[in-house]
């Protein structure tokens, strides 16, 4: 006799994709936003940049 059980699921191969850790709600959630972490990285880069070195540049116009 073969060790398979006498009820087996017919459809468990077909489902088998639902229980891939690609569709935990962990992983779901945390790609809900692609790129949102680079973003605020290239905007807060961005936005120092612009009150640092273009400050200065603006107050000594305003000098003269």
């Amino acid at each position: 006799m073969s060790n398979l059980p006498l009820f087996r699921d017919p459809w468990a191969k077909r489902n088998a994709w639902r229980q891939s850790s690609v569709f935990q709600p962990r992983v779901m959630f945390r790609n809900i936003f692609p790129g949102f972490g680079i973003a605020v990285v290239a905007f807060s880069a961005y936005v120092l940049a612009d009150n640092l070195i273009f400050s200065s540049q603006h107050n000594e116009r305003q000098h003269h």
